[in-house]
């Protein structure tokens, strides 16, 4: 069995770097890094009348850095009280959109071999009087969100077509995929 010998920040601010040692079971003493992150929500608000899907948009630093243009994502944000909670906020600041009942669809740990962070994902019906402000994120953190109400299938086959990127979007979409198939018309690839 590994065991965590020590652990020492190396960098401590919106994420806290570690530097980890360890121990093998067969003795082998080596270093791992660790970004330490907080918990997240992300949530897939649909309206299964209008087989429609809220998404974001928003200016990507690293993506940018990989040359790349905005990505199409599931709303999202840091865990600041009950996930439940938190993913409505995060609805109505980045999307507009006033949600109801989640549906609590798991919680995945973003990437396990580097960071401590964990998401729970959501999924919550809307209706369009329930998108009751513009969206776009807050003022004060730079955003720049862009609202997308794309069709059910469009997203589906853009998902097929190899062309959403981000994996909360991707996670959200293949599991109201599997529990509303009724919501789309474009067969599985």
């Amino acid at each position: 069995m590994t065991v965590i010998l020590t652990s020492r920040p190396i960098y401590q601010g919106w994420l806290n770097l570690l530097m980890v040692d360890l121990r093998a079971a067969n003795g082998d003493e080596f270093e791992r890094h660790v970004v330490e992150m907080n918990r997240a929500v992300a949530v897939l608000p649909y309206d299964p009348v209008r087989r429609v899907a809220l998404t974001v948009s928003m200016p990507r630093t690293p993506v940018m850095l990989a040359g790349l243009p905005d990505m199409m994502e599931a709303i999202a944000g840091i865990l600041e009280d009950e996930p439940a909670e938190c993913a409505r906020r995060e609805a109505l600041e980045e999307a507009g959109v006033q949600l109801g009942d989640l549906l609590h669809i798991g919680q995945i740990w973003s990437i396990p071999s580097v960071s401590t962070e964990k998401i729970d994902y959501f999924l919550a019906e809307y209706q369009a009087s329930d998108r009751i402000a513009a969206g776009g994120g807050l003022d004060d953190e730079q955003e720049n969100i862009t609202v997308h109400e794309l069709p059910l299938d469009d997203l589906w086959t853009m998902f097929a077509k190899k062309r959403i990127h981000d994996g909360k979007l991707a996670i959200s979409l293949m599991a109201l995929r599997l529990r509303r198939p009724d919501l789309f018309s474009v067969p599985v690839a």
